[in-house]
């Protein structure tokens, strides 16, 4: 792309917040009840999204080395489905692609009909297994970190209806319309995978005025929609909310909404530590600085150390220990001379990195190697 464009990248950037702490707010269909969901930890995202997003601007002739800018996110990474990124990093790609579509109208509709159930894996298939819709939502909404949703989402239950409301406003403006968007029309092949042949939205509302692709609204949601109305909001019919699955499943329910508590977990459980761990193993590598770390991660690293501490560790520990983990895995199982282990581990030479591993392990590494392949 041209100078241009990436002078746009910049400028763009600075106009970005910070959305990785947010309140998700829903109300339980089926109990009246408000549930609140705290997302103030930092959680990771499978790269698939972002695979889905570089394949989409693709077919714009926009190529992946632009859709990549800035993000960290590797070939490497983009290859393996469980690779997790955060979100900083997805929303960097998607700051590329508006920025490389600016004049495509309806760019997040058209972005979110890419989306199915089972591009979010466990997520989506446990909404599938549900007994009826309103189930499948009350499961979505549980579980909702584990989707790639930006808006706040509230769940409503009205007279007849019922529904979902999309809350924007605290995704920084100039990716709001677009992940609103993006959100509201994933909702679409969503009502269709859930396999209610049939079914329709009966009614669709917007807070803002009509855009000039009102029209192309209406073709994909298959209902005239209401504008200028207080909020942002999807409903069906509490008839079809209601109506049995024929994708559900009682030996799966549970099956499937175990998985999503351990992936929710383990997403959450990585915390900072967890972060910085994976860009030592991955992109950075153990040759990586602080400051290195803290810019892929979106954070000075003044605030990367203070996280770190309130996880009761730091820098220099993490990088230590997986130096150490990677050298027990060289010495056992490679024929690598100690000096290129060494400078593999980021050592600039053999005297600094045997220190280290006799503070490790109370032995020089060439002792460790030799008893740990006697047969």
């Amino acid at each position: 792309m041209c100078s241009l464009y990436h002078r746009a990248i910049g400028d763009f950037c600075h106009t970005k917040g910070d959305i990785r702490g947010f309140l998700i707010v829903f109300e339980n269909p089926t109990s009246g009840r408000i549930n609140h969901m705290s997302n103030s930890a930092p959680i990771l995202h499978p790269v698939v999204i972002s695979q889905v997003m570089i394949n989409f601007a693709a077919r714009y002739g926009i190529d992946k080395e632009t859709c990549l800018l800035g993000t960290d996110i590797t070939d490497k990474q983009l290859e393996d489905s469980e690779t997790l990124i955060t979100r900083h990093q997805e929303m960097r790609l998607i700051e590329n692609l508006i920025l490389a579509l600016p004049t495509e109208p309806a760019l997040g509709y058209k972005l979110g009909l890419e989306y199915n159930m089972s591009t979010f894996g466990v997520w989506g298939f446990a909404q599938r297994t549900s007994r009826t819709l309103r189930d499948a939502m009350a499961v979505g909404l549980r579980y909702l970190p584990l989707s790639t949703t930006y808006c706040r989402i509230q769940a409503i239950d009205e007279h007849d209806h019922i529904g979902i409301v999309f809350d924007p406003a605290h995704v920084p403006a100039p990716l709001r319309q677009f992940l609103l968007e993006r959100d509201m029309a994933t909702q679409i092949n969503f009502l269709k995978d859930i396999g209610l042949a049939g079914i329709k939205f009966s009614g669709v509302e917007f807070r803002g005025p009509a855009p000039q692709y009102a029209e192309y609204i209406e073709q994909i949601f298959g209902i005239t929609p209401k504008f200028n109305c207080p909020r942002n909001a999807v409903f069906v019919s509490a008839g079809d909310a209601d109506k049995p699955l024929h994708t559900f499943d009682a030996n799966l329910v549970r099956l499937m909404q175990d998985q999503c508590r351990q992936q929710l977990e383990l997403r959450q459980q990585l915390g900072t530590a967890g972060l910085v761990r994976q860009q030592i193993l991955g992109p950075l590598g153990l040759v990586t600085s602080i400051e290195n770390v803290s810019s892929a991660l979106g954070m000075s690293p003044r605030s990367l150390r203070r996280k770190l501490e309130q996880e009761g560790t730091n820098f220099k520990q993490l990088l230590d220990r997986e130096r150490e983990l990677c050298a027990l895995q060289l010495l056992a199982n490679s024929g690598m001379k100690l000096d290129e282990l060494a400078f593999h581990l980021g050592y600039t030479d053999t005297a600094s990195f045997s220190r280290a591993f006799r503070r490790w392990r109370g032995c020089p590494p060439g002792e460790y190697r030799s008893r740990t392949t006697k047969v």
